[in-house]
């Protein structure tokens, strides 16, 4: 069989290294969860002890009470440039449930320790077929074969040796054995089914027993795991080599990309000192749109139609927010909005955005190599963008001087230029940019500084990841001008809590502030757009 081994004279070839390149790639994953995000699994039944500390009659399992139903216009804009939720009452209870004592925990534990053991055999099953199966095939003649040839000559070998070795498995859990095994040479491994669910907004691998993930806006503990911290290393190699980048005791901080964008950052040994701890932000296989923000009730309809007018009529936008609040995706959604025909430069530390447009040229920085030189800051991309001849210019995040660079392209003929920073409200968003601009040690002056933000900046985007987990768009607010040494900013929409409901899910709504003319009137009228503008403000009153 093509792939084993010729005779037993041979020496065995070094352990499959997927820095070296040679693992077929992947399959795809999926693109990033955005603005509003299944439930955990839990027992069926809880054991209620039919007397004290001595013998008796054995706990009733008592069915516990169905869980509460969840509950649950974007008129796009015509062809320029292209072309809430009803909740049930909630239903009551039975009642509080009685705290487990001593004696329920007694028999419940030797169902948990029956699940720990089942799980424990398997993995050591798996170890020992995947030893055998390093001993037995060639991986320098496997790495010459495609992705799907590799894959079968895997699958016939490991039912050899299942047969050989006489282990008790069903079809199906020797079914789930292969593609663990073929996932572990050829993928991802045990992140492979992770990824390939897009109820996953982000996975977090913290050292090679314990990796969560957040679903619906919350962290849960997984059963999947690594045989050791080895294979999870291995497994950050293959992720960053892909890329052209390395992690390593010399250089153990790294930030990468999955093949379809979703964001990756590793931190490994001695750093981290659990075993390495990789966070992958993944993203949707369907790219979200406006219409999908409206539809999670994370902007309202008329508030969408004035962001829509906002992209088309090219004015200069930063969306502010945490981490985790969703300002790569709104920014992509924003990118929806611009002219086919622009010419548009992209900047990023890890090439995130997914613009539709045919006219768009990607860039991303550089780390420095093993010696320390050949890094391309995010500002070196910035300042060559101006000798592209771009139209506009998007910056996936400003993080430091960079921001000064960004604003004078925003203010010598690059409208509708965009950028994300981390800041909680529109008006630290403002400071935020001037402690970036005075950290490049230009020494300006405060109002110089603020007069180049009201000069260049037009709309603050503000977005939140709520504590319930859902993302909200909490303001659009407009720079107005300066008075005096104070940036003047007005809102146009405020999102406002008015509590929460029976599921814990915070209740709010858009709100438009009222006012009928903004800034960028004159703007919107330049480019044909001031009744599309007057119909949405309108309509939000």
């Amino acid at each position: 069989m093509f792939g084993k081994r010729s005779g037993p004279g041979e020496t065995r070839p070094p352990a499959f290294d997927a820095g070296a390149g040679h693992a077929p790639q992947p399959a795809q994953g999926v693109q990033t969860q955005a603005f509003s995000f299944p439930d955990d699994i839990d027992e069926d039944t809880e054991f209620v002890s039919g007397g004290g500390a001595g013998p008796g009659p054995a706990a009733a399992p008592r069915p516990r009470p169905a869980p509460e139903a969840k509950p649950d216009r974007l008129d796009a804009l015509a062809e320029r440039p292209r072309a809430a939720e009803a909740a049930p009452a909630p239903s009551k209870g039975p009642g509080p449930r009685a705290t487990p004592g001593l004696e329920q925990l007694k028999r419940a534990q030797p169902v948990a320790e029956i699940v720990r053991e089942q799980s424990d055999y398997y993995h050591a099953t798996k170890t020992t077929i995947f030893n055998a199966l390093m001993n037995t095939i060639d991986l320098s003649q496997l790495a010459q074969l495609d992705q799907k040839a590799a894959s079968e000559e895997i699958r016939d070998i490991v039912a050899e040796l299942v047969a050989i070795k006489n282990v008790s498995m069903s079809v199906a859990e020797q079914e789930h054995l292969v593609q663990d095994i073929v996932n572990d040479i050829l993928g991802y491994g045990p992140l492979e089914p992770l990824l390939g669910r897009d109820d996953i907004a982000d996975i977090m691998v913290n050292g090679a027993g314990r990796v969560f993930i957040e679903v619906g806006g919350k962290v849960q503990l997984t059963n999947v795991r690594f045989r050791d911290n080895a294979q999870l290393m291995n497994i950050c190699q293959r992720i960053v080599s892909q890329v052209g980048r390395r992690v390593d005791e010399s250089s153990p901080i790294c930030d990468a990309r999955l093949p379809d964008g979703s964001r990756v950052n590793v931190i490994a040994p001695p750093l981290a000192i659990d075993g390495p701890t990789l966070t992958i932000r993944k993203f949707k296989k369907d790219k979200l749109t406006m219409r999908n923000l409206v539809e999670y009730a994370s902007i309202s309809p008329e508030g969408a139609r004035v962001l829509g007018v906002i992209g088309a009529c090219r004015c200069n936008v930063v969306i502010s927010g945490g981490t985790g609040s969703g300002k790569t995706t709104l920014l992509n959604t924003m990118t929806a909005f611009i002219d086919p025909t622009e010419r548009v430069i992209t900047c990023e530390d890890a090439a995130e955005l997914q613009l539709q447009q045919p006219h768009v040229v990607r860039l991303e920085t550089r780390p420095p190599n093993l010696e320390g030189q050949g890094m391309i800051t995010m500002r070196d991309l910035v300042k060559n963008c101006l000798r592209m001849r771009p139209e506009r210019i998007i910056v996936g995040e400003v993080r430091g001087p960079e921001a000064f660079d960004l604003l004078q392209a925003m203010n010598t003929g690059h409208d509708g230029s965009m950028g994300t920073l981390h800041a909680n409200s529109p008006r630290e968003a403002i400071s935020r940019m001037e402690s970036m601009i005075t950290m490049g040690g230009y020494g300006l002056p405060s109002k110089t500084i603020r007069e180049m933000i009201t000069g260049s900046v037009d709309i603050i985007i503000q977005a939140t990841r709520l504590r319930d987990g859902s993302r909200r768009i909490t303001h659009i607010t407009e720079v107005v001008g300066l008075e005096g040494d104070v940036i003047v900013t007005q809102d146009l929409f405020v999102y406002e809590i008015t509590g929460e409901d029976a599921n814990g899910k915070v209740v709010g709504r858009h709100r438009s502030t009222g006012i009928a003319r903004p800034r960028f009137w004159d703007r919107a009228r330049y480019y044909g757009l001031e009744r599309e503008l007057a119909e949405a403000l309108d309509a939000a009153e």
